[in-house]
């Protein structure tokens, strides 16, 4: 190895040092290293369909937490984070020229179009300086190599059998060592400045202090939010049961936002899982952390076996429905502005927080595109903007399956907001906390506001339309569960262990929603 040989390694959905196969190769391929982040202007412009912001605040917030703790990492292994604004392409053309000792270039593949060209074009601009390009796979739970299907043409697409092929017939990798030292930077590089949200053009994120996910992005938090979750407080072990919950921290894992930056490894959760079912205990819980993995690896290998089709508002399907593009009805679900009182809350929860719990994710989801029928895409660009934990091929690979034009082996799939919000917030004490303007009314009764009397409305200071806006859409099947909700005198025993208990009869709906027959969840 000659003593200037340097490899850049190009930071992108991997902000992490522990099981971080492009810092192992380096380290043993190199004496210098440039671990490099390039800040892409093109991830701040507009959203393809609807130009909503690509990258919204609380996601860019989270970013900038993420590549200053890896940037802090880094320092106390003897490197640092190489920070640049502009294109990868151009800013890895640009390091090549100045540093004259770049072997190779090494980056961590990822499996959509934009990040594919951006792939394409790092890759001709090294063919060009006659560098060499080394990649690995690194983002999912089991490695692409390991699946048992000979061709991605022929993954499974079911959910179900995927899962099955794997469990029975895969394997996951052990996880890559975290070095103890990492080869320096060459001598006189500049590291560079972390930019602001105002350096990017773009707002700064204000802190809500009802959010469900008040936690900073990077490594350290994430390995920090297993330890808590696992170790410190044996969360795992009633995942299953409260995995449904609406408000709190602890009521599911959280990691999500991690992962979808690569601050922390599926392939570490999974085998701190493992050594966590060994010491204390396996259950139905510590599997279901797995199977959730096991969905997020299932929507990036759809996303390499249909391409662009994830995008396309056909679907995989390439199924024609009549999409409405009624931007008045957006506004109002995206503003939580629709007159229903869970779906309501749900969105506002996302626009001063972005952040949702799962089950509101798919009443929400099911509501633009069954109740009002609008174009899948709409939802799917708001919540790229807005969400934290942003991960397009589960965000897109989700909304497909919402529309009924993805991985559903059954049509017609629908959700029932005013059962759903009985059954997971049956006392109201979410749709209060993110809707105050409906806080007097009491119990269950807040689901439904229009079916009180008016007398009951004056009584709790509402007047629909006008403090409240009465309900841009009724569903019919709606009207078979508003007799049964909670009354306003207290809580009912179902609700009593609090908003983020899940109802014994409903702990299942998760799996109902992947497997059973029932159309009207």
């Amino acid at each position: 190895m000659s003593s200037s040989r340097t490899v850049i390694c190009l930071l992108r959905n991997d902000l992490r040092l522990h099981d971080n196969e492009l810092f192992h190769w380096a380290q043993r391929n190199a004496e210098h290293i440039v671990p490099l982040y390039c800040f892409d202007p093109r991830h701040y412009v507009g959203t393809y369909n609807y130009s909503l912001p690509k990258t919204g605040p609380f996601r860019l917030r989270f970013l900038l937490e993420s590549i200053r703790d890896l940037r802090n990492t880094l320092i106390s292994k003897g490197s640092n984070l190489v920070v640049r604004r502009g294109k990868p392409e151009e800013v890895v053309a640009d390091l090549i020229r100045q540093l004259g000792s770049v072997s190779s270039v090494a980056f961590h593949e990822e499996v959509t179009s934009e990040e594919l060209n951006v792939e394409k074009r790092v890759k001709d601009v090294c063919a060009q300086m006659k560098v060499k390009v080394h990649t690995c796979w690194g983002s999912t739970l089991y490695h692409r190599d390991d699946l048992p299907f000979p061709h991605m043409s022929r993954l499974p697409d079911v959910y179900t059998q995927f899962r099955k092929a794997v469990e029975s017939e895969g394997r996951v990798r052990p996880v890559f060592s975290t070095p103890e030292k990492l080869n320096p930077l060459p001598p006189g590089l500049e590291e560079g400045a972390i930019p602001t949200a105002e350096d990017l053009q773009q707002t700064e994120a204000v802190i809500d202090p009802r959010s469900a996910f008040p936690c900073s992005g990077g490594e350290s938090h994430a390995l920090a939010r297993l330890k808590h979750y696992f170790w410190d407080t044996d969360a795992v072990a009633t995942y299953k049961e409260t995995r449904n919950g609406l408000i709190g921290v602890d009521y599911s894992t959280k990691f999500s936002p991690w992962l979808a930056m690569g601050c922390i490894s599926p392939r570490y959760i999974y085998h701190q899982i493992k050594q966590y079912e060994k010491e204390r205990t396996a259950n139905q819980s510590t599997y279901w952390v797995i199977f959730e993995l096991l969905w997020r690896d299932y929507f990036r290998f759809v996303s390499v076996k249909y391409g662009n089709r994830i995008f396309q508002v056909k679907g995989l399907q390439d199924k024609s429905v009549p999409w409405k593009k009624d931007m008045k009805l957006f506004d109002a679900w995206k503003e939580g502005r629709t007159g229903v009182p869970f779906v309501d809350a749900n969105m506002r929860e996302l626009a001063a927080t972005g952040f949702m719990s799962n089950r509101g994710r798919q009443n929400v989801a099911s509501f633009l595109t069954k109740d009002l029928g609008l174009d899948w895409r709409m939802g799917a660009e708001w919540f790229e903007s807005l969400l934290i934990d942003h991960d397009v091929c589960s965000n897109y690979g989700n909304w497909l399956y919402s529309a009924g034009i993805g991985n559903d082996p059954r049509e017609n799939r629908k959700f029932n907001m005013i059962k759903q919000g009985l059954d997971y917030d049956n006392n109201g004490d979410y749709v209060r906390q993110w809707v105050p303007e409906l806080q007097n009314i009491r119990g269950g009764d807040v689901h439904t506001p229009w079916s009180l009397s008016n007398a009951a409305l004056a009584h709790a200071h509402v007047t629909l339309g006008d403090t409240y806006p009465a309900p841009i859409v009724m569903a019919p099947e709606w009207s078979r569960h508003i007799n049964k909700k909670a009354g306003g005198t207290g809580p009912s025993p179902r609700g009593k262990k609090g908003p983020s208990h899940t109802p014994k009869q409903h702990r299942d709906r998760g799996i109902d929603f992947y497997f059973s027959r029932s159309k009207n969840l």
